[in-house]
Formats: structure tokens, sequence, C-alpha cells
């Protein structure tokens, strides 16, 4: 073999998802997702007067200050200029993704009551925040958002490559700052746990069924191992050219991306066939492309 690198590719390695971008998936998704949202802010955040963060977190201030409608129409008052925004700037599947969510998300809140009677300030913070940061990242999974704050994050991200965390973290510090003035130390104490539980959980929401392992195998058998990688696995491999620093002889290097069901079976194929091989495993999260995610665009 002469080229640096040779690619293996297996039988799937054509396969597209394209389900993911169906209107039916999509609905799904958002629609599930908001609902979980609305349930956890009506039954656990707005009994304790707690911020959940973003624009439902501005509308439930306003609520509490004001006691006027209720934090799910006030929501949605103030997506209007948001959602002017996605039209122009963003796309028009996202605007009408994330419009049924924002409307979805008014309506289970006005619709759906779920009580919940949590006395614990800590423990209601530590229940909304993982039902609510589920609920949100399912529903941005889709081709959409929830609307509010995640307009200006999907926005940034595109263009500017901004992470939609530190958009979140600079509007959340501005919101607690000034809730200083409006609510009790306690809440707002509570309120930040709450938000940083719903952080983590969008976060593990979003990677739950993306991570992927790159494992690198070096061999004396590496063909017979690569061999069984596209037959038994039904997963495409690449060859990379390597050269041993002892002994300076020329050896094939394996690289594959599996997820974590195969990556057992992968290290089961690859000591079957060399009890001595190397076999280097790296996390991932992001891959694109081939038999893998399509590159999400909205």
């Amino acid at each position: 073999m002469s080229e640096p690198i040779r690619s293996v590719l297996g039988k799937g390695s054509t396969m597209n998802f394209d389900f993911t971008y169906s209107v039916w998936w999509n609905i799904f998704l958002i629609t599930s997702g908001s609902a979980i949202c609305a349930v956890a802010v009506k039954s656990l955040a707005v009994p304790h007067e707690f911020l959940s963060g973003g624009i439902f977190g501005l509308a439930s201030l306003i609520y509490y200050k004001f006691n006027v409608l209720s934090p799910g129409w006030l929501y949605l008052l103030l997506n209007i200029p948001l959602f002017i925004f996605a039209w122009v700037k963003v796309s028009r599947r996202f605007f009408w993704y994330s419009l049924y969510a924002t409307l979805t998300l008014t309506a289970a809140y006005e619709l759906i009551t779920i009580p919940m009677p949590v006395q614990n300030h800590t423990y209601a913070a530590v229940a909304c925040g993982a039902m609510s940061g589920f609920g949100a990242g399912t529903v941005l999974r889709s081709l959409g958002s929830n609307g509010g704050l995640d307009v200006i994050a999907v926005y940034l991200f595109q263009r500017f490559n901004i992470g939609i965390g530190k958009v979140y973290i600079i509007f959340n510090a501005a919101l607690f700052s000034f809730s200083l003035f409006e609510l009790p130390l306690d809440i707002i104490i509570a309120s930040l746990i709450l938000v940083f539980i719903s952080s983590t959980a969008v976060e593990s929401t979003l990677s739950m069924f993306n991570q992927r392992k790159v494992v690198f195998i070096i061999s004396n058998n590496i063909e017979m191992i690569s061999h069984d990688i596209l037959h038994e696995l039904k997963q495409s491999a690449t060859f990379i050219r390597g050269q041993g620093a002892y002994l300076r002889e020329d050896k094939n290097i394996l690289m594959t991306v599996v997820n974590n069901i195969q990556l057992k079976k992968l290290e089961e194929i690859t000591f079957r066939h060399d009890e001595s091989a190397l076999f280097i495993v790296e996390n991932t999260f992001s891959v694109i492309g081939s038999s893998f995610s399509r590159r999400k665009v909205y």
C-alpha cells in the first residue's frame, strides 16, 4: 500500500439517518420536550417562586413582581421579537419549529396541571432542574429550539461559533443580579442550583445518543482484524501508515469509530486475533458524515 491513508468501507457506510429531518420526528421531540418543561416549571418552579433562567425565567420574575397574566402567556409575548429575529436571521424551518415549541410550551403550561407537593426548596430545585433540562435537551435535538433565548444562542453559535452555554451564562448572570433586589436570597440560591442542574441535564440529553469511541488498533494481524470489523460489525475503518520507533518498521494502524455497544465486540475481535495488540480508545461526541450523524442544518 503506497498511500499514507487507505479507507476501508463497510456495507453500512452509506447509510443516512434521514428520519431526523422528517417532520413527524421533529414534532414528536418538540411536543414531548415542551410538555416536560411546562410540567416541571408549573409544578415545581412557580410554586416555590424559582427563576428557571432564560426568557421563561424573565417571564416568571415579571409574574412574581406584578402578578399580570401567567408565566406561560408572558413567555409567549416576550418571544415575539425573538421570532421576528429567527425569521430574518436563521431560517424559515427553524422559525416554524421554534414557534411550534413555544406555542406547545404555553399551551401545556396553561392546560396541564400535575401537583408535585415537594416542600423542600433544594429538592424542588433539583427535581425541576433535571426535568426541565431533559425536556429542553429533547427539544434541542430537533431542528428547532425552545424559543426564547435559544433563538439568539443558535444564531450566535451558527454565525460566530459562540457556545450556547455561554449565551445563557451571560443572560442568567444579568437576570439573577437584578433579581437580588426582588427575591429572597435563599430562593435565588435554589434557582441557581436549578439552572446549573438544568444545564447539565441539557448537555447530557444532547450527548446521550451521540457519544462515540475513536479506536486505534496496532497489531501484527491488522488485516484479519479489519476483515472482521467489516463483516461482523458492518463498520467502516481506516488504515493509517505508521512506523515503529524502535525497529523503524512500517506498520498499519487501524482507526475506526464505534458506539458504546459496539466497543466490547470490537475489543473481542481485536484480541481474538492478537493477544498482544495495542487497543487505544478515546471519547468523542461529534462524529458527522459517513454512516454517522448528518450535519445539523437549521
